[in-house]
Formats: C-alpha cells, sequence, structure tokens
C-alpha cells in the first residue's frame, strides 16, 4: 500500500512524525512523505524535520508563500502532477493548513482516498481559514480519525457515516510523550535558551502568530497591553514568529523588558521550556492540547477554540482578546491548583499505532 502524508506548515510536521514513525514497522506499508513547502523558510521548516527526527521528505513541491488563493493553487498543481506520476493508494492529510485542504481535494478529483487526522474540530468561527481547511476537508475525506468526543459530535451532525469515524486519540500527544522520555535524560545544556530558563523562576512562555491577533494594530496593542502588565509580575518568555516579528515592526509595537523576545525555537527546545513554565499564553491549537496533557497552565488568546476538552478538563481557560479579558484570564489561572486536571480519552500516546491499525484493515477489505 502506498500512502503520502502530507505536511506543509510546522503543526503539520509535528503531527505526521507519530504516523511515520508507526508506518515503518509494517512492511505491507510504503510512506511516503510530501512536503508541500507552505512553510519554506529553513528555520521554520527543515530545522523542524531534524529537531523531530524525521527524514527528508520523499518529496518537495516548492509552494512558497502567496495569498490563501495563490499558495493553494501552487500546492495543487504541483500535487496533482505528483499523484499521476506516483499513483498512491491512499493520501493522509492532517490538521487544517492550507496544504490539508489543497491536497485532500486534488485526491478526491483523482479518486484516490483521503484519511483527515485529526477530523472533526470545530471553532464555527468561519472568519478563521482554518475553520474552511477543516470543513471542506472533511466534507471530502474517505476516513475521518477524530482526537477528541467532539470531533465525533460534529461529524455526525454533518451527516458523515458513522462507520467511516475512528476515535483514536491525538498524534500531537504521541509527539509530545515521544520527545519527554529523550528530555528525561537531557539537562538541556546544549539548547540556547538553558541559562535564560534557569535564571528567569516562575516564568510564562508565550506564543502568538494567528492572522486575527497580529495583522489587526488595535488587537495587538490590547494583547501587548495585557502582556506588559503581565510581565511585571511573572518574566515572560516569547519566541517570536516571524509573522509576528514582521507585524511589529509595522505596527511599532514594543514590549517591556520583561518580555523577553528571542527567534523561533524547535519543538524540543520549545518543550523545555514551558513544560516547567508556570503558565503558558497561545493562540496556537497545538500547545492547547499539549499543556492539557502536561497539566501545565493555559491560556489561550483567542474568542473560540476547536479544541473545547482542552477547556473541559480544567487546564485552559479561554481569554478573548482585549487587555481587560486577557487580565481576567490570567489571574483566575493564577489561583488554580497546577495538578487541577484529568488526561482527555485515548490521550495514551497510541494514536498512531491505532491510525494504522485502522488503514490496515481498510486495506484487507
Amino acid at each position: 500500500m502506498k500512502v503520502f502524508l502530507i505536511a506543509g506548515a510546522r503543526p503539520n510536521f509535528m503531527k505526521i512524525a507519530p504516523v511515520y514513525r508507526e508506518a515503518l514497522k509494517h512492511e505491507q506499508v510504503d510512506c511516503r512523505i510530501v512536503h508541500t513547502g507552505q512553510h519554506y523558510d529553513f528555520e521554520m521548516s527543515q530545522a523542524f524535520f531534524e529537531d523531530l527526527e524525521l527524514p527528508k521528505p520523499d518529496f518537495f513541491l516548492n509552494a512558497g508563500s502567496g495569498s490563501h488563493a495563490v499558495q493553494t493553487a501552487k500546492i495543487m498543481t504541483a500535487f496533482e502532477a505528483l499523484c499521476r506520476e506516483e499513483t498512491p493508494d491512499m493520501v493522509i492529510v492532517v490538521g487544517d493548513v492550507n496544504s490539508t485542504l489543497a491536497c485532500s481535494v486534488v485526491a478526491k478529483k483523482l479518486l484516490i482516498k483521503v484519511a483527515h487526522v485529526e477530523a472533526g474540530l470545530r471553532s464555527f468561527d468561519m472568519t478563521m481559514p482554518e475553520e474552511i481547511n477543516r470543513m471542506v476537508t472533511d466534507t471530502l475525506s474517505d476516513y475521518f480519525f477524530v482526537t477528541e468526543e467532539s470531533g465525533i459530535k460534529n461529524l455526525l451532525e454533518e451527516g458523515k457515516p458513522q462507520e467511516k469515524i475512528h476515535f483514536v486519540g491525538n498524534v500531537m500527544i504521541d509527539n509530545l510523550f515521544y520527545h519527554l522520555k529523550t528530555l528525561a535524560s537531557d539537562d538541556g545544556r546544549h539548547f540556547s535558551t538553558h541559562k535564560l530558563k534557569k535564571e528567569k523562576q516562575d516564568f510564562i512562555f508565550l506564543t502568538l502568530h494567528r492572522p486575527a491577533n497580529v495583522d489587526s494594530k488595535p488587537r495587538f496593542q490590547e494583547i501587548a497591553g495585557a502582556l506588559d502588565r503581565i510581565a511585571q509580575e511573572h518574566p515572560i518568555l516569547f519566541p517570536v514568529h516571524p509573522r509576528t516579528r514582521k507585524m511589529m515592526d509595522e505596527h511599532g509595537i514594543e514590549f517591556s523588558k520583561q518580555v523577553l523576545l528571542f527567534p523561533p525555537l524547535g519543538f524540543k527546545e520549545s518543550l523545555f521550556l514551558w513544560k516547567d513554565a508556570r503558565l503558558v499564553m497561545t493562540d496556537s491549537g497545538g500547545l492547547q492540547e499539549e499543556t492539557t496533557a502536561l497539566g501545565v497552565p493555559c491560556i489561550t488568546v483567542r474568542e473560540n477554540t476547536e479544541r473545547p476538552i482542552t477547556i473541559e478538563m480544567g487546564t485552559n481557560i479561554l481569554a478573548g482578546t482585549t487587555r481587560k479579558s486577557i487580565l481576567n484570564a490570567y489571574r483566575k489561572s493564577m489561583e488554580k491548583e497546577r495538578d487541577d486536571h484529568k488526561l482527555p480519552p485515548k490521550w495514551d500516546g497510541k494514536a498512531a499505532e491505532r491510525i494504522w491499525k485502522v488503514i490496515l484493515k481498510l486495506g484487507e477489505s
């Protein structure tokens, strides 16, 4: 069985890593990694492959940047040519980036089976490009691999056949647990942030990159005002995404000295920092899940989340995007006990194993 495993952006790399590692255990599977090139900068792409112990991709489509339409069209054109030449039996897409959508459309039109890992998640916010990508991908997919029970509910309400929906757990958590083991015997001395972590006790770890938060100057100013206030009590460690850095320059936004800015980090170094943070603040989807798995308090700087289990389990608080609402969420989080959480069902590090069990059974039928 020839399977194409699609990755295009940083969140994808973390999700495909456990799926690829598990594929190597099955001789009947020929799993090829297709990197669409949606993230083309070395810092944000190749370095992540090495960091996640992934091999060089089998195919690189070199899509590059552009508007959503331009980028999606580039990926579709290149992926169609690849599929016609290589004729895979199945395409596995993960998450909700443009590559997920583009490769699903191409595969479906070429009558290639599509499996969506992380299916069924919904924010119900149609202003989010990721929500559109999620909905279209799930409309086209043949098999749905679900991370949490809300995904099952959403897919059934949208009319998807129950027998096509598989509750397997979360590959992000597979990846997290895998790398936690490697950090357990590593004091982190080789990381550039080792000294900083040691000096800044009781710190907050921050990621911020969503266009809705950083492209709007008034909203970014509100968020920055809240962060500067919080940093008076706890230093904030902030690896800055290239998009965020660009918008900081354009908007003229500067942070106080207690908000420590540094370049993007690899997955392992980020984990080395945030696993011991007093609090994580983020607008990322993946970090909401990872902090939930480890019981690290998290504030999500958004108006909604497509991952409601992270709130139900007790670690994540939805903060909104105003200075007042973020500060309220911060105070609420500070009052909570660190261990006040439960591990969501099937978030046990075996999601990829379950995925391949299903796929191989499908191959036999």
